[in-house]
């Protein structure tokens, strides 16, 4: 069994999407429309280096990485399941037929708004430590207001929180044997419940959008497990401020059958999956 998966912010660099807006003419210009500046821009030139934001940088991926899935539509086999990571999963319900890839933009674009409007945050991915490790450490040093944010792998957790704890925490990491801590490139301490009032906003356009059942099963970074299309909105609300379970994930479908792995947009997916028993 095979599974498309879709990675989420961080994928993003310009150049990205070359070749695919010319192919699907059309749906940039909606998605131009929509968004008001021309995606193409900023994807391949990102003349005011606006990809490093987080309001511009979603809906980038986003529509990038749903183009370069409709250009792959002519592989030889489909896909048994899709899945993403965080951003990505709204790519796997376009994929899976549960949401309108116009009607997920838009979504996309106000749930970057709302996360952006939480400033004053940082994020840290430590490498070489489990994520026992790392609970560990922000128990035994009573690091405040610092959270997992993201298990992406058995090798790389992502914590998320106070600037002031995140780099308590980064220090006490390297002490305890990581192997490398790297401060990411966001505005806010994403996937934790520090982002609630981003959630909260964000329910709002949730409230106002539509979903179907889809034609293939997703499996859901958020829980691990497989979608519930007639709880959807739950679960992307929930998103926001909850840890990314790509771990779990990758176990689900590899506990369904998938054997091989197939990433739009780039490797960072593939790479992780590698460090997962």
């Amino acid at each position: 069994m095979r599974a498309r998966i879709f990675p989420g912010q961080g994928a993003q660099r310009k150049g990205m999407g070359d070749g695919v807006f010319e192919e699907f003419s059309e749906l940039t210009a909606r998605a131009d429309e929509l968004l008001g500046y021309s995606v193409a821009e900023l994807c391949l030139e990102d003349p005011e280096g606006k990809l490093r934001q987080t309001r511009y940088a979603q809906p980038a991926i986003y529509f990038v990485n749903a183009l370069l899935h409709l250009g792959a539509q002519g592989e030889p086999a489909g896909f048994d399941y899709f899945a993403g990571h965080s951003l990505g999963e709204y790519n796997a319900l376009v994929a899976a037929g549960m949401l309108e890839l116009i009607d997920g933009l838009a979504l996309v674009r106000q749930r970057a708004e709302a996360m952006a409007g939480i400033t004053g945050g940082a994020m840290l991915a430590v490498i070489g430590l489990s994520r026992e490790q790392v609970e560990s450490l922000l128990l035994s040093e009573g690091v405040a207001a610092v959270y997992v944010a993201n298990w992406n792998s058995d090798r790389q957790v992502v914590v998320a929180g106070d600037r002031t704890g995140i780099r308590a925490l980064g220090k006490e990491a390297m002490r305890s044997g990581a192997a490398k801590v790297a401060p990411l490139n966001v505005s806010g301490p994403f996937h934790t419940p520090l982002m609630n009032p981003a959630r909260i906003e964000f329910d709002e356009a949730l409230a106002r959008c539509a979903f179907k059942p889809g034609d293939v099963p997703v499996v859901s970074s958020t829980t691990g497990e497989i979608v519930d299309p007639a709880r959807l909105r739950e679960l992307l609300s929930t998103q926001i401020s909850t840890p990314v379970q790509w771990v779990r994930t990758v176990r689900t479908l590899r506990g369904l059958g998938v054997t091989g792995f197939s990433e739009v947009n780039g490797a960072t997916l593939t790479k992780l999956d590698s460090e997962i028993d």
